[in-house]
């Protein structure tokens, strides 16, 4: 043997003779056991961070772990074509070489996409290879490729066919930025510095007035109401009165409405039907007009005066309060803290917007599913146990957002994506839902015919992924359907329940009747070593890849894994990686003295080892040392195959380290060189060969090397060590 591992020495052949023999595939198996998962399919924005790593370590060893005990294992891979994310990335590419996006068609513009796709698909696929992940690539999806296009248009038709998806003007977020809507899980909140706006409303014909407070006074040109609570003693005899809007001068009704805090602000509220989510349920309600201010670049529009029509908004503000100013109209500002929505992609403030879009209607009855809605299915897929959330604490959250769950917005005014399978002739007006394209109105009988621009939510696509990478709706992939679905377990950030998990569980409750997978296993985010979350502009991220190459993939994702609990952050620093290294290179020197001690693998067979495995009492073991061992390395053999079953890696990893530093390496090994020591030489073998194999799935380089030392068979193959009752239980 070599004096020191090197990583780049083995780590690529041994992934390739794995490949090469086929061992990522599923094999039958005469138990019928099986054991199915997906993995998140990574965004093909740019390469894998250290989260990726979390994930393809984690679900790496539930895929080897499984193997080994003889289930039939299907771990498949794929990619996502991200959507806005992509494109905003393409954008920023094309703005470093000079060019602007109205520079190219639309058809360019795809293609460009496409380019990237291609370039970072094969630089995401390399990366999780590296890793070690043992998926079946020849099952590999993306969700834009042409099976993944059918399912989503065959969805698509379906949901509208039962009327559960519809076009409307409705309140949605609108990002300036990226010039489209988003859906509410998309818009993320933050708390910044601001101010209170103070603003005297004067009443109609008298010489009173109301007070309001607004962090937004360039808003108020959309303002159609102002509204105070019933129960408010101070504003009882404003209601039914007419106020006038500053700077424009029109009259705004005095209403009253249970929804006004009597303690926020100064308990009356300017109400901006077209522009507040809130004001927007007040608007429809009461009947108000709705006023829309603000165009798609979130400029102020020709409704709000000919002074600040183009102006920005926060150009806007300035001028209105310095008109409010002039006019002793602002009463005072007072400085505060506010959250404020913004993209979750691109950090700019959203506005909220009357858009005409398309929607899910989440409320509505469904007849072939006993009459319940989309929220409904979803709820009692949790309640009812169909699909189990780990941790369970979880399972709060999942009921709360199902709870306070919208509409879907699933159109997106951006080019890269599944384009919505929607026409319209644009000579009567018919609305016509097809996966095949429309030349003639089905009304009409026109040719006058053109396709909705707009595409879908990228999460649209993504809630199929169970299924659609099974071979629904075509089942071109097989028995795959039919023996792999539901998938057994989903494993993925808890960052993402709302965003990917709740929408899997509604598209596949909504078209088989039942949940697309049997547990959902969620880890935590990847911070820094002080438990900050990691960001190129903090400067505390850690590039996986260059981990790797330093240190090897065994030691990044034992890093990874220990010390984790389900749901909890995972602390990484690059002095964590440098010690699980350590325990690696301390790993090989515990084999080279195996390896160079009485030579106790050269009289035997792997065939003969696993008859031998479950044939040792203590009774025929002579010495303590020996049957202490034993006892330990059965006892671990057992914690660790509880700790996988329920879920517990970081447990599992942390019971495995100490068996092999402390017990075996530090006690057993320095035991065993003491001169005239007599130890039992099958006792070594035994042991060395089993730790072997429940350190696979943790450190699967390593370890396979190590076993192609002594065997001439795989590692990855073999059968996962059974707890021997004898010694356990002595």
């Amino acid at each position: 043997m070599d004096k020191t591992y090197e990583s780049k020495k083995y780590e690529k052949n041994i992934y390739l003779s794995w490949e090469k023999n086929n061992f990522f595939k599923p094999k039958n198996n005469d138990k019928g056991n099986i054991f199915s998962i997906i993995l998140p399919p990574p965004n093909v924005t740019g390469a894998l961070h250290l989260g990726h790593a979390a994930m393809i370590a984690i679900e790496d060893i539930i895929v080897r772990f499984k193997r080994m005990n003889s289930f039939e294992t299907l771990w498949l891979p794929g990619t996502d074509h991200a959507a806005i994310a992509t494109q905003n990335v393409v954008e920023k590419k094309l703005q470093s070489q000079n060019k602007k996006l109205d520079d190219l068609t639309k058809e360019e513009f795809i293609q460009e996409c496409y380019k990237w796709t291609e370039e970072y698909h094969d630089k995401i696929v390399s990366q999780i290879k590296l890793m070690g992940g043992s998926l079946d690539w020849s099952r590999e999806r993306f969700t834009m490729d042409e099976h993944s296009s059918k399912a989503v248009y065959e969805f698509f038709e379906r949901m509208y066919n039962d009327e559960l998806i519809y076009r409307g003007a409705r309140m949605v977020n609108w990002c300036p930025r990226c010039m489209s809507t988003l859906s509410d899980d998309e818009v993320e909140y933050e708390n910044i510095k601001g101010n209170f706006y103070y603003i005297k409303y004067k009443i109609k014909d008298s010489e009173d007035y109301l007070e309001i407070a607004t962090t937004r006074p360039e808003t108020m040109f959309g303002d159609t109401a102002i509204a105070v609570s019933p129960k408010d003693e101070r504003y009882k005899d404003f209601i039914g009165k007419i106020a006038i809007l500053p700077i424009l001068g029109r009259e705004l009704k005095i209403i009253a409405d249970d929804y006004v805090s009597l303690n926020v602000g100064t308990g009356a509220l300017k109400v901006t039907p077209a522009h507040d989510p809130n004001d927007y349920k007040i608007g429809k309600k009461h009947n108000l007009d709705f006023i829309s201010i603000f165009d798609k670049n979130g400029n102020l529009n020709n409704n709000a005066g000919k002074d600040f029509e183009g102006l920005s908004r926060e150009e806007a503000r300035e001028k209105v309060i310095k008109i409010l100013q002039k006019n002793g109209d602002l009463l005072k500002i007072e400085e505060i803290e506010h959250s404020v929505g913004t993209c979750y992609r691109c950090s700019s403030l959203i506005e909220p917007s009357i858009s005409e879009q398309w929607f899910v209607d989440v409320n509505k009855k469904i007849k072939n599913r006993k009459n319940k809605s989309l929220k409904e299915l979803m709820r009692e897929a949790v309640e009812n146990k169909e699909v189990e959330i780990l941790p369970e604490r979880f399972e709060k959250n999942y009921f709360m957002w199902i709870d306070n769950l919208n509409d879907w917005c699933i159109s997106r005014q951006i080019i890269w994506g599944h384009r919505l399978p929607v026409y319209y002739c644009l000579d009567c007006g018919e609305i016509m839902v097809s996966q095949e394209k429309i030349k003639e109105c089905t009304s009409c009988k026109s040719k006058n015919i053109k396709q909705d621009e707009d595409t879908l939510d990228t999460w649209f696509s993504s809630a199929l992924w169970p299924f659609s990478t099974m071979g629904w709706p075509d089942n071109d992939r097989g028995l795959d359907f039919e023996k792999f679905f539901p998938n057994t377990l989903l494993e993925t950030g808890y960052d993402i329940l709302f965003f990917w998990i709740a929408r899997m569980i509604l598209a596949s409750k909504y078209l088989f009747g039942i949940s697309p997978f049997k547990s959902v296993y969620l880890h935590g985010l990847v911070c820094d070593k002080n438990g900050k979350k990691m960001s190129k502009s903090k400067g505390n991220g850690i590039d996986p890849i260059i981990m790797i190459d330093k240190y090897g993939a065994d030691a990044v994702r034992m890093s990874l894994v220990s010390g984790t609990t389900p749901g909890n952050n995972i602390n990484i620093s690059e002095e964590k990686i440098e010690s699980y290294r350590n325990f690696i290179n301390k790993f090989w020197n515990i084999f080279r003295f195996i390896y160079d001690f009485k030579n106790i693998f050269s009289d035997i067979k792997i065939n003969e080892m696993e008859k031998l495995e479950n044939s040792y009492d203590l009774e025929n073991i002579e010495n303590l040392a020996d049957k202490w061992i034993m006892t330990k390395l059965n006892k671990t053999i057992s914690e660790i195959t509880t700790k996988i079953n329920n879920y517990r890696f970081g447990e599992a990893s942390d019971i495995l380290y100490d068996f092999i530093w402390k017990d075996f390496a530090s006690w057993y090994i320095e035991i065993y060189k003491l001169d005239n020591y007599l130890n039992n030489k099958e006792v070594l073998r035994y042991i060395t060969v089993n730790i072997l194999k429940i350190l696979h799935p943790f450190c699967p380089f390593i370890t396979e090397h190590l076993w192609q030392d002594i065997f001439s068979n795989y590692l990855i193959s073999s059968s996962w060590p059974s707890v021997n009752i004898n010694i356990y239980e002595n």
